[in-house]
């Protein structure tokens, strides 16, 4: 609806209809997200000819706007802090036009309107101590107090203190309180330290010091609000901040030089733009014992094609079920599932025998195609991927980012016991394929090779009762039986 109003307002102004749009999004988007948002411009009767992260937008125009002052190259970073998603994107601004970005990082569940929850929230708090009367039923009455905390909010980037003044908010009761930029402060530190930590983890990925950047640049209206930009200021050693592009119309002004580039404009600054976008999260498949197998890791340049290939992991398998996840973590089911798809028609063969490769490719809007291919006969099948799973909530979103650090311990051993049960099983599958030998050169004594398959056979058993063993315990079990098996040889 929201770009539908948009396509009515260009069209009015320019006289003629509008067809082509490129869209900004959230640098932090999910491909899901992206998906919807694509497809939101579709419905709105816009063919939608590129989407671009709103932080590299903003990078654009500020490069443009600086042309004349851009000697060599600068190091951007651009701190994005709109209504509802927060992203920080770091940058490297090049002379004659090139805009490579570094690394990306984000939140598309914090922005403004968290800020105005707060707010809202201490208000009801406040309404209900002085009353005892609760406002959380009546929604005209939120909807009241949410409008009116707003407005401070802005006000408040300007002057120290202001009121709320309401008539007749709920049951006939009046509601007026004083509101100072302190308390605003007090209420959402919380959320400007989750910004800064946010900005943290963007220079560790793209490994470089707070000294590399040469200008901060702010992008959103929530940018306005005096605490994030004296935190900012402190963090980078009290450096200045670029105000000097329109913080709540630069990202539109750099998705339409890009609009004027994709249209063929002759405008030569235009043309000689050059973009180097990275993708936000990590993406890759399901490999045995659950573990989340990267071929994509986050901040890789787009668009681009990676290849990796896998082994059957049973014998005689005839499909494979690829499960195409995105996010940080080394457990797949702490990862978000983007979608699955079959492979069929593998030859019948000894486990291992037989390989497929996966193709992940990322087009220029960021949008990612799965192709898996069966190398001995050629036969392939692609994944297509839909938003039917809907927009991920702020818990998803965490778990994929800022859960990857709290639980990495956890993480690495959890990936150190797959693996020592891997090792046991294909330990057990590689004994069996030696008995199987000794049979047929009858070079081992019967009763030897009865032993052998005893202890087979028992530590198989022993694998299948205990999933919850320990790694050294699974260790030993894998030592023991090589060492038995090659005494009985």
């Amino acid at each position: 609806m929201i770009l539908g109003k948009m396509k009515e307002i260009a069209e009015a102004y320019l006289g003629k209809a509008v067809k082509n749009a490129v869209i900004t999004v959230p640098a932090y988007f999910n491909d899901s997200q992206r998906q919807a948002t694509k497809d939101a411009g579709t419905i709105a009767g816009l063919n939608v000819i590129h989407m671009i992260n709103e932080p590299t937008a903003a990078a654009i125009a500020y490069g443009l706007d600086k042309k004349s002052e851009i000697i060599g190259k600068i190091n951007a970073l651009i701190f994005d802090l709109g209504g509802g998603t927060f992203d920080v994107s770091l940058s490297m601004i090049e002379e004659g036009g090139v805009f490579e970005v570094k690394a990306v990082s984000g939140d598309t569940h914090l922005g403004g309107e968290d800020f105005d929850n707060r707010m809202v929230d201490h208000c009801v708090s406040m309404f209900k101590r002085k009353w005892n009367k609760d406002l959380t039923g009546n929604q005209r009455a939120l909807g009241r107090l949410r409008f009116a905390c707003e407005k401070a909010k802005r006000i408040l980037s300007n002057a120290t203190q202001t009121s709320i003044e309401l008539d007749c908010l709920h049951d006939g009761i009046d509601f007026s309180m004083k509101f100072t930029r302190a308390k605003f402060e007090e209420l959402n530190m919380s959320l400007f330290n989750q910004c800064i930590e946010t900005l943290d983890k963007c220079l560790k990925d793209a490994k470089v010091e707070k000294s590399w950047v040469d200008e901060i640049i702010l992008v959103g209206g929530s940018t306005r609000i005096p605490k994030v930009q004296q935190m900012l200021r402190e963090l980078f050693g009290w450096k200045e901040l670029c105000k000097s592009v329109n913080p709540d119309e630069v990202v539109a002004f750099g998705a339409a030089v890009m609009a004027a580039k994709l249209s063929g404009s002759n405008d030569k600054g235009v043309q000689d733009v050059l973009l180097h976008d990275v993708t936000p999260l990590s993406l890759g498949i399901e490999v045995k014992g659950k573990l989340f197998d990267v071929v994509i890791p986050r901040n890789t340049r787009i668009p681009t094609k990676k290849f990796k290939k896998y082994d059957t992991g049973k014998d005689n398998q005839c499909a494979a079920i690829i499960k195409v996840y995105q996010g940080e973590r080394t457990k797949c089911t702490d990862n978000y599932l983007m979608g699955k798809f079959r492979v069929s028609g593998i030859p019948p063969a000894p486990k291992g025998a037989v390989t497929f490769e996966n193709c992940f490719e990322i087009d220029h809007n960021g949008i990612l195609t799965v192709t898996a291919k069966i190398l001995s006969t050629n036969v392939s099948n692609k994944l297509t991927i839909t938003n039917e799973n809907g927009r991920l909530s702020k818990d998803d979103i965490d778990k994929m980012v800022k859960e990857a650090d709290k639980y990495k311990l956890d993480d690495q051993e959890h990936k150190k016991k797959v693996n020592a049960y891997n090792d046991l099983e294909d330990c057990i599958c590689n004994m069996k394929k030696k008995v199987k030998e000794y049979k047929v050169n009858k070079r081992v004594r019967l009763e030897s090779l009865k032993n052998m398959e005893n202890a087979i056979d028992e530590t198989l058993k022993w694998l299948q009762d205990n999933q919850s063993a320990s790694v050294d315990e699974i260790q030993f079990k894998k030592v023991f039986l090589e060492f038995f098996c090659r005494l009985l040889v």
